[in-house]
């Protein structure tokens, strides 16, 4: 609670009789701003809320989707959702496309797929390059998503909760006499 203005002395000898410690939290305001509380136990949970919030800062910042060549349609819708799910959640999404055997001799389909990809995801995130081929086997290409207003909504959140499914309960015969 507060305790309102009161003088240096009258701090320190508020915090002794209570036998807590008086800490400054605030020295630039004016007054500057004190708490008196157990020392150990303050850094304690500083140290805590101090790792929480750097492992939720890491934590999620790029999502890996990979492709083939030869995808079906559906199977690219599924990744393209995925991939608009993560660039609504402020996620990077990086795309990687991975030749295999014979299909190294045609990487021109690969970029073909790549490509509209990336033009299909384009409301939600731009490529920060054009997809490129990391040694002899991959094609890479990192998509950052776009500021909140000049993205589309995302269509899972516009779609709203569905209602569960109706079921009919079967007709009922009358009995026979």
């Amino acid at each position: 609670q507060q305790l309102g203005v009161m003088s240096l002395s009258d701090a320190l000898k508020l915090a002794q009789t209570k036998e807590l410690d008086l800490i400054e939290i605030a020295p630039n305001a004016t007054p500057p701003v004190c708490r008196i509380v157990n020392y150990g136990k303050f850094l304690y949970e500083e140290s805590k809320s101090h790792k929480e919030s750097h492992r939720v800062q890491h934590a999620g910042r790029m999502k890996e989707l990979q492709l083939t060549p030869g995808i079906d349609t559906h199977d690219f819708g599924v990744k393209l959702s995925h991939a608009i799910g993560f660039l609504c959640d402020d996620m990077k999404v990086r795309i990687k496309l991975r030749f295999k055997g014979r299909q190294r001799a045609h990487k021109e389909f690969g970029f073909e797929v790549v490509n509209k990809f990336v033009l299909q995801a384009a409301p939600y995130g731009q490529a920060d390059a054009p997809p490129k081929m990391l040694g002899d086997r991959d094609l890479n290409v990192i998509l950052s998503p776009l500021p909140r207003n000049k993205r589309a909504k995302n269509p899972r959140e516009a779609e709203g909760p569905k209602p569960p499914p109706m079921v009919e309960a079967p007709p009922v015969e009358p009995p026979v006499a």
